[in-house]
Protein backbone atom coordinates (compact mmCIF):
# COMPACT_ATOMS: atom_id res chain seq x y z
CA UNK A 1 0.00 0.00 0.00
CA UNK A 2 1.23 3.46 -0.55
CA UNK A 3 -0.48 4.93 2.04
CA UNK A 4 -0.89 3.99 6.24
CA UNK A 5 -3.66 6.19 6.38
CA UNK A 6 -6.29 8.21 3.90
CA UNK A 7 -9.64 10.24 5.02
CA UNK A 8 -11.47 10.07 2.07
CA UNK A 9 -14.42 11.41 1.00
CA UNK A 10 -14.62 14.91 2.90
CA UNK A 11 -14.96 18.56 2.27
CA UNK A 12 -11.18 19.50 2.68
CA UNK A 13 -10.68 23.19 3.51
CA UNK A 14 -7.04 23.66 3.17
CA UNK A 15 -7.10 27.81 3.07
CA UNK A 16 -3.43 27.56 2.86
CA UNK A 17 -3.58 25.99 -0.75
CA UNK A 18 -7.24 27.46 -1.33
CA UNK A 19 -8.93 23.92 -1.39
CA UNK A 20 -12.09 23.63 -0.83
CA UNK A 21 -13.75 20.67 -2.40
CA UNK A 22 -14.56 16.94 -1.88
CA UNK A 23 -11.22 14.97 -2.07
CA UNK A 24 -9.07 12.68 -0.26
CA UNK A 25 -6.14 13.08 2.15
CA UNK A 26 -3.89 10.90 2.61
CA UNK A 27 -0.95 9.98 5.33
CA UNK A 28 2.74 8.10 5.89
CA UNK A 29 5.45 8.26 8.13
CA UNK A 30 3.17 10.68 10.15
CA UNK A 31 3.16 13.13 7.25
CA UNK A 32 0.87 14.31 4.97
CA UNK A 33 1.58 12.20 1.65
CA UNK A 34 -0.89 13.75 -0.53
CA UNK A 35 -4.27 15.49 -1.60
CA UNK A 36 -5.99 14.19 -4.21
CA UNK A 37 -8.78 11.89 -5.62
CA UNK A 38 -8.90 8.46 -5.52
CA UNK A 39 -6.37 7.44 -2.64
CA UNK A 40 -8.11 5.57 -0.49
CA UNK A 41 -7.83 2.67 -3.12
CA UNK A 42 -3.89 2.75 -2.30
CA UNK A 43 -4.68 2.97 1.98
CA UNK A 44 -3.56 0.42 4.60
CA UNK A 45 -6.27 2.38 6.51
CA UNK A 46 -9.37 4.30 5.52
CA UNK A 47 -11.40 6.68 7.20
CA UNK A 48 -14.50 7.73 5.45
CA UNK A 49 -15.38 11.21 5.97
CA UNK A 50 -18.24 11.62 3.84
CA UNK A 51 -20.36 14.23 4.75
CA UNK A 52 -17.87 15.58 7.14
CA UNK A 53 -15.41 18.13 6.95
CA UNK A 54 -11.63 17.71 7.07
CA UNK A 55 -8.95 20.40 8.23
CA UNK A 56 -5.23 20.54 8.31
CA UNK A 57 -4.52 20.02 12.22
CA UNK A 58 -6.68 23.15 14.20
CA UNK A 59 -4.34 24.93 16.25
CA UNK A 60 -5.77 26.62 19.20
CA UNK A 61 -3.19 29.66 19.81
CA UNK A 62 -4.47 30.42 22.98
CA UNK A 63 -4.79 27.41 25.70
CA UNK A 64 -3.69 26.81 30.02
CA UNK A 65 -2.47 23.03 29.98
CA UNK A 66 -0.60 22.73 32.63
CA UNK A 67 -2.83 20.60 34.18
CA UNK A 68 -2.18 19.92 38.29
CA UNK A 69 0.17 22.31 37.96
CA UNK A 70 -1.51 25.79 38.16
CA UNK A 71 -4.91 26.14 39.02
CA UNK A 72 -5.73 27.08 35.68
CA UNK A 73 -4.57 24.24 34.04
CA UNK A 74 -7.18 21.64 32.27
CA UNK A 75 -6.35 18.43 31.19
CA UNK A 76 -5.11 18.59 27.21
CA UNK A 77 -6.90 15.41 25.99
CA UNK A 78 -9.65 17.61 26.53
CA UNK A 79 -8.80 19.53 24.42
CA UNK A 80 -7.61 17.28 21.49
CA UNK A 81 -10.48 15.61 21.60
CA UNK A 82 -12.65 18.61 20.94
CA UNK A 83 -10.82 19.05 17.43
CA UNK A 84 -7.37 20.77 18.48
CA UNK A 85 -4.44 18.59 17.39
CA UNK A 86 -1.90 21.81 18.35
CA UNK A 87 -2.14 23.10 21.75
CA UNK A 88 -0.76 27.10 22.53
CA UNK A 89 -0.12 27.17 26.12
CA UNK A 90 0.07 31.08 26.79
CA UNK A 91 2.12 31.93 30.18
CA UNK A 92 1.01 29.46 32.05
CA UNK A 93 4.39 28.31 33.69
CA UNK A 94 6.98 30.80 34.22
CA UNK A 95 10.89 30.39 34.34
CA UNK A 96 10.70 28.92 37.50
CA UNK A 97 8.16 25.81 37.20
CA UNK A 98 8.60 25.64 33.12
CA UNK A 99 10.77 22.36 33.78
CA UNK A 100 7.84 20.73 35.37
CA UNK A 101 5.52 21.61 32.70
CA UNK A 102 7.67 20.10 30.02
CA UNK A 103 8.72 17.46 31.98
CA UNK A 104 4.57 16.08 33.10
CA UNK A 105 2.41 18.17 30.77
CA UNK A 106 4.23 18.76 27.74
CA UNK A 107 6.50 15.58 26.85
CA UNK A 108 4.04 13.17 27.78
CA UNK A 109 1.09 14.28 25.62
CA UNK A 110 -0.07 12.58 22.20
CA UNK A 111 -0.44 16.14 20.78
CA UNK A 112 1.34 18.98 20.19
CA UNK A 113 2.14 21.22 22.99
CA UNK A 114 3.88 24.64 22.32
CA UNK A 115 4.01 27.48 25.32
CA UNK A 116 4.46 30.91 25.56
CA UNK A 117 6.93 31.18 28.50
CA UNK A 118 5.57 33.67 31.40
CA UNK A 119 8.15 36.70 32.37
CA UNK A 120 7.18 36.19 35.80
CA UNK A 121 8.92 33.62 37.91
CA UNK A 122 5.78 31.68 38.71
CA UNK A 123 3.72 31.80 35.96
CA UNK A 124 -0.46 32.26 36.53
CA UNK A 125 0.26 30.70 40.07
CA UNK A 126 -2.92 32.17 41.36
CA UNK A 127 -6.31 32.19 39.18
CA UNK A 128 -8.76 30.43 40.72
CA UNK A 129 -12.80 30.88 41.52
CA UNK A 130 -11.42 32.07 45.37
CA UNK A 131 -8.11 33.59 44.59
CA UNK A 132 -7.18 35.85 42.37
CA UNK A 133 -3.57 36.83 42.06
CA UNK A 134 -2.48 38.62 39.42
CA UNK A 135 1.31 37.63 39.03
CA UNK A 136 2.16 40.75 36.79
CA UNK A 137 0.97 42.66 40.20
CA UNK A 138 4.12 42.05 41.88
CA UNK A 139 7.07 43.18 40.06
CA UNK A 140 9.60 40.99 42.45
CA UNK A 141 8.27 38.17 40.06
CA UNK A 142 9.56 39.75 37.24
CA UNK A 143 12.18 37.32 35.88
CA UNK A 144 13.94 38.54 32.90
CA UNK A 145 17.23 36.86 33.47
CA UNK A 146 15.56 33.74 34.43
CA UNK A 147 13.53 33.96 31.37
CA UNK A 148 16.36 34.31 28.84
CA UNK A 149 18.12 31.44 30.54
CA UNK A 150 14.73 29.45 30.08
CA UNK A 151 14.04 30.51 27.04
CA UNK A 152 17.63 29.70 25.34
CA UNK A 153 17.43 26.12 26.54
CA UNK A 154 14.12 25.45 25.44
CA UNK A 155 13.46 26.92 22.02
CA UNK A 156 11.92 23.97 20.26
CA UNK A 157 9.13 23.94 22.48
CA UNK A 158 8.72 27.91 22.97
CA UNK A 159 6.85 30.11 20.89
CA UNK A 160 7.75 33.37 22.85
CA UNK A 161 7.36 35.74 25.97
CA UNK A 162 3.87 35.90 27.56
CA UNK A 163 2.76 39.09 29.79
CA UNK A 164 -0.12 39.69 31.01
CA UNK A 165 -1.14 43.29 31.53
CA UNK A 166 -4.33 45.19 33.37
CA UNK A 167 -5.92 46.21 36.44
CA UNK A 168 -6.73 42.35 36.90
CA UNK A 169 -3.26 40.73 35.58
CA UNK A 170 -0.77 43.52 36.86
CA UNK A 171 -2.79 45.78 39.56
CA UNK A 172 -1.16 48.94 39.34
CA UNK A 173 2.26 47.99 37.71
CA UNK A 174 1.22 49.52 34.37
CA UNK A 175 3.13 49.11 31.90
CA UNK A 176 6.51 47.94 33.89
CA UNK A 177 5.79 44.24 32.97
CA UNK A 178 5.48 45.19 29.63
CA UNK A 179 8.20 46.85 29.30
CA UNK A 180 10.23 43.86 30.83
CA UNK A 181 8.97 41.58 28.82
CA UNK A 182 9.89 43.53 25.98
CA UNK A 183 13.47 43.50 26.87
CA UNK A 184 13.41 39.85 27.10
CA UNK A 185 11.69 39.22 24.08
CA UNK A 186 14.22 41.32 22.45
CA UNK A 187 17.16 39.25 23.75
CA UNK A 188 15.76 35.99 22.62
CA UNK A 189 14.90 37.21 19.82
CA UNK A 190 10.71 35.59 20.20
CA UNK A 191 8.09 37.34 20.15
CA UNK A 192 5.54 38.56 22.58
CA UNK A 193 1.97 37.33 23.00
CA UNK A 194 0.14 40.12 25.24
CA UNK A 195 -2.94 39.49 27.46
CA UNK A 196 -4.73 42.97 27.99
CA UNK A 197 -7.73 43.23 30.31
CA UNK A 198 -9.20 47.11 32.10
CA UNK A 199 -6.56 49.68 32.19
CA UNK A 200 -4.51 50.48 33.31
CA UNK A 201 -2.83 50.56 31.23
CA UNK A 202 -4.57 51.93 27.99
CA UNK A 203 -4.99 49.47 24.71
CA UNK A 204 -3.45 52.47 23.00
CA UNK A 205 -0.39 52.37 25.26
CA UNK A 206 0.50 49.00 25.07
CA UNK A 207 -0.39 48.76 21.17
CA UNK A 208 2.67 51.12 21.10
CA UNK A 209 5.19 49.11 22.51
CA UNK A 210 4.87 45.57 20.40
CA UNK A 211 6.14 44.99 17.53
CA UNK A 212 5.78 43.26 13.92
CA UNK A 213 5.02 39.37 15.05
CA UNK A 214 4.28 40.60 18.68
CA UNK A 215 0.42 38.98 19.36
CA UNK A 216 -2.07 41.18 21.13
CA UNK A 217 -4.57 38.32 22.56
CA UNK A 218 -8.28 39.25 24.14
CA UNK A 219 -8.45 41.47 20.65
CA UNK A 220 -12.24 41.61 20.36
CA UNK A 221 -12.33 42.37 24.06
CA UNK A 222 -15.60 44.25 25.58
CA UNK A 223 -15.38 48.23 27.14
CA UNK A 224 -13.01 49.29 28.25
CA UNK A 225 -9.94 48.75 26.62
CA UNK A 226 -12.40 47.81 23.56
CA UNK A 227 -10.87 47.96 20.12
CA UNK A 228 -14.51 49.04 19.32
CA UNK A 229 -14.98 52.89 19.26
CA UNK A 230 -18.08 54.55 20.54
CA UNK A 231 -18.96 55.54 17.10
CA UNK A 232 -19.08 52.20 15.57
CA UNK A 233 -14.96 52.48 14.04
CA UNK A 234 -11.96 50.56 14.55
CA UNK A 235 -9.64 52.29 17.22
CA UNK A 236 -6.72 54.31 15.35
CA UNK A 237 -4.01 52.70 16.96
CA UNK A 238 -5.26 49.26 16.25
CA UNK A 239 -5.31 49.90 12.48
CA UNK A 240 -1.77 51.51 12.95
CA UNK A 241 -0.63 48.21 14.80
CA UNK A 242 -1.83 46.19 12.35
CA UNK A 243 -0.19 47.99 9.67
CA UNK A 244 3.03 47.59 11.24
CA UNK A 245 2.45 43.93 11.58
CA UNK A 246 1.61 43.64 15.16
CA UNK A 247 -1.08 40.72 14.94
CA UNK A 248 -4.29 40.08 16.59
CA UNK A 249 -5.87 36.99 18.44
CA UNK A 250 -9.65 36.49 19.94
CA UNK A 251 -8.54 34.87 23.20
CA UNK A 252 -12.22 34.33 24.36
CA UNK A 253 -11.71 33.27 27.78
CA UNK A 254 -13.94 34.10 30.86
CA UNK A 255 -14.44 37.33 30.22
CA UNK A 256 -12.56 38.74 27.29
CA UNK A 257 -14.50 38.62 23.89
CA UNK A 258 -18.01 40.72 23.11
CA UNK A 259 -20.28 39.91 20.47
CA UNK A 260 -20.74 43.71 20.48
CA UNK A 261 -16.67 44.54 20.21
CA UNK A 262 -17.43 41.81 17.36
CA UNK A 263 -20.23 43.12 15.10
CA UNK A 264 -18.00 46.49 15.28
CA UNK A 265 -15.13 45.05 14.42
CA UNK A 266 -16.22 43.09 11.60
CA UNK A 267 -18.37 45.49 10.60
CA UNK A 268 -15.78 47.41 9.57
CA UNK A 269 -13.71 44.45 7.78
CA UNK A 270 -11.14 43.61 10.42
CA UNK A 271 -10.93 40.33 11.24
CA UNK A 272 -8.81 38.55 13.58
CA UNK A 273 -5.74 37.22 12.74
CA UNK A 274 -6.22 34.07 14.41
CA UNK A 275 -9.02 32.94 16.26
CA UNK A 276 -8.32 30.98 19.64
CA UNK A 277 -10.69 29.70 22.41
CA UNK A 278 -8.33 30.67 25.72
CA UNK A 279 -9.82 27.32 27.55
CA UNK A 280 -8.99 27.44 31.02
CA UNK A 281 -10.41 26.06 34.53
CA UNK A 282 -12.62 29.16 34.92
CA UNK A 283 -14.01 29.32 31.45
CA UNK A 284 -14.22 25.45 30.07
CA UNK A 285 -17.84 25.23 31.15
CA UNK A 286 -18.40 28.07 29.75
CA UNK A 287 -18.46 30.75 28.00
CA UNK A 288 -15.56 29.42 25.71
CA UNK A 289 -16.47 26.01 26.54
CA UNK A 290 -13.61 25.01 23.44
CA UNK A 291 -11.82 25.97 19.93
CA UNK A 292 -15.01 24.78 17.98
CA UNK A 293 -17.29 26.94 20.31
CA UNK A 294 -15.06 29.85 19.86
CA UNK A 295 -15.00 28.88 15.93
CA UNK A 296 -18.61 28.30 15.66
CA UNK A 297 -19.53 32.23 17.36
CA UNK A 298 -17.75 33.59 14.42
CA UNK A 299 -20.01 31.43 11.94
CA UNK A 300 -23.05 32.70 13.63
CA UNK A 301 -21.55 36.34 13.06
CA UNK A 302 -21.41 35.84 9.42
CA UNK A 303 -17.80 34.77 8.78
CA UNK A 304 -17.52 32.05 6.06
CA UNK A 305 -16.07 28.75 7.10
CA UNK A 306 -13.21 28.83 5.16
CA UNK A 307 -11.95 32.02 6.46
CA UNK A 308 -13.19 30.42 10.32
CA UNK A 309 -10.57 27.33 9.93
CA UNK A 310 -8.10 30.11 8.23
CA UNK A 311 -7.91 31.79 11.42
CA UNK A 312 -6.84 28.61 13.46
CA UNK A 313 -4.62 26.79 10.55
CA UNK A 314 -2.88 28.95 8.07
CA UNK A 315 -2.83 31.93 10.15
CA UNK A 316 -2.39 30.40 13.65
CA UNK A 317 1.05 28.46 11.85
CA UNK A 318 2.36 31.86 10.49
CA UNK A 319 2.27 33.47 13.94
CA UNK A 320 3.62 30.60 15.36
CA UNK A 321 6.50 30.83 12.71
CA UNK A 322 5.59 26.83 11.91
CA UNK A 323 4.95 26.78 8.51
CA UNK A 324 5.14 22.83 9.00
CA UNK A 325 1.51 23.17 10.32
CA UNK A 326 -1.68 24.54 9.66
CA UNK A 327 -1.70 22.71 5.95
CA UNK A 328 -2.14 19.75 4.23
CA UNK A 329 1.03 20.49 2.29
CA UNK A 330 3.06 17.22 1.36
CA UNK A 331 5.61 16.53 4.24
CA UNK A 332 3.65 18.84 6.67
CA UNK A 333 2.86 17.39 9.72
CA UNK A 334 0.40 14.66 9.68
CA UNK A 335 -2.43 16.36 11.53
CA UNK A 336 -6.30 16.33 10.71
CA UNK A 337 -9.12 17.42 12.19
CA UNK A 338 -12.49 15.58 10.94
CA UNK A 339 -15.95 17.60 11.44
CA UNK A 340 -19.48 18.37 11.31
CA UNK A 341 -21.52 21.07 10.41
CA UNK A 342 -24.54 21.05 12.78
CA UNK A 343 -27.42 23.23 11.36
CA UNK A 344 -30.24 24.04 14.06
CA UNK A 345 -30.65 26.72 16.29
CA UNK A 346 -27.70 26.77 19.59
CA UNK A 347 -27.20 29.58 21.96
CA UNK A 348 -23.95 30.91 22.44
CA UNK A 349 -22.92 33.45 25.12
CA UNK A 350 -20.19 35.57 25.08
CA UNK A 351 -18.25 36.85 28.03
CA UNK A 352 -20.66 39.65 28.65
CA UNK A 353 -23.51 37.44 29.45
CA UNK A 354 -24.98 38.13 25.98
CA UNK A 355 -26.71 35.64 24.24
CA UNK A 356 -26.62 34.74 20.02
CA UNK A 357 -28.87 32.64 18.47
CA UNK A 358 -27.04 30.46 15.86
CA UNK A 359 -28.05 28.52 13.23
CA UNK A 360 -24.72 26.44 12.87
CA UNK A 361 -22.47 24.30 15.26
CA UNK A 362 -18.95 22.88 14.83
CA UNK A 363 -18.42 19.45 16.46
CA UNK A 364 -15.47 17.48 16.36
CA UNK A 365 -15.74 13.59 14.97
CA UNK A 366 -12.13 12.36 14.14
CA UNK A 367 -8.64 13.96 14.88
CA UNK A 368 -5.68 12.40 13.36
CA UNK A 369 -2.36 12.94 14.73
CA UNK A 370 1.52 12.42 13.52
CA UNK A 371 -0.46 10.21 10.70
CA UNK A 372 -2.93 7.74 12.68
CA UNK A 373 -6.39 8.38 13.74
CA UNK A 374 -6.40 8.92 17.09
CA UNK A 375 -9.59 9.77 18.43
CA UNK A 376 -12.98 8.95 16.46
CA UNK A 377 -16.22 11.32 17.97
Amino acid sequence: MDYELVVSGGRVIDPSQSIDRITDVAFSGGKVAAVGDGLAARAAQRVDATGRIVTPGLIDLHTHVYWGGTSLGVDPLILARGGATTLIDTGSAGPGNYPGFLEHVIKPAPMRIIAYLNVSFAGIYGFSKRIMVGESGDLRLMAPIDAVEVAEANRDTLAGIKVRVGMNASGNSGLVPLQIARQVADRIRMPMMVHIDVPPPTLEDVLALMRPGDILTHCFRPFPNTPATGDGKVLPAVLEARERGVLFDIGHGMGSFSFKTARVMLANGFMPDTISSDVHALCIDGPAFDLLTTLSKFLCLGVDLPAVIKGATENAAAALQRPDLGTFKPGSAGDASILSLDHGAHDYVDSTGETLRGEQRLLAKGVVIAGKLWHEG
